[in-house]
């Protein structure tokens, strides 16, 4: 199981990019958009470098539902590969056989 810090942590970012995504997305296109002046290009870019950095999405990372494990993560399922594997075992997940030949 994963430090309860980290998975804290994954929680704060989380709550942080949902908050700061709609503000993100309107710098971001006042900075590429041509039509504006060059200064107010700059004051937007300003702007957007002010945000946390934790409002970034591409700071997430993927943990798994049930340990937190950030490695071998399943996005399908959510899960990690090791509860993937033990929940596939006992038939808790639908459609979803080992394979064999």
């Amino acid at each position: 199981m994963a430090k309860r810090c980290m998975i804290n942590r994954e929680i704060k970012r989380e709550k942080m990019v949902n908050k700061y995504a709609a503000k993100r997305m309107e710098l971001k296109k006042q900075i590429l958009d041509e039509s504006l002046s060059f200064e107010q290009r700059q004051e937007a870019a300003k702007k957007f470098h002010a945000l946390p950095r934790n409002s970034s999405a591409v700071r997430m990372r993927n943990r798994c539902n049930i340990t937190g494990r950030p490695h071998g993560y399943y996005r399908k399922f959510g899960l990690s590969r090791n509860k993937l594997r033990e929940h596939a075992m006992k038939g808790d997940i639908p459609g979803l056989v080992m394979a064999s030949w």
